[in-house]
């Protein structure tokens, strides 16, 4: 199980479950920008986690974290205007 994780192979797992929610939520009527929006961020956290896992320096682990904030406030952001709609 060590090595499972060592590897990043759990991120894997964890970012095809997001492909699949992402496939279902289309498939439940969702369109893709709303659904990118929802989960994109979650996939930028577990590119940083694989990254920190496999011991990538540390922009590489950084970089998506960073990157992850922005898109969550722009789909909080969303959220709250389609609820004034």
């Amino acid at each position: 199980m060590r090595e499972f994780f060592a590897s990043g192979h759990a991120v894997d797992v964890v970012l095809a479950v997001l492909v699949a929610e992402a496939l279902w939520l289309r498939f439940r009527g969702g369109c893709w920008p709303d659904i990118t929006a929802m989960i994109l961020p979650a996939v930028l956290m577990m590119i940083a986690l694989r990254a920190a896992l496999t011991g990538e320096d540390w922009p590489m682990i950084a970089i998506p974290l960073t990157l992850a904030f922005p898109v969550h406030l722009y789909d909080l952001r969303r959220r709250k205007m389609l609820q004034k709609d």
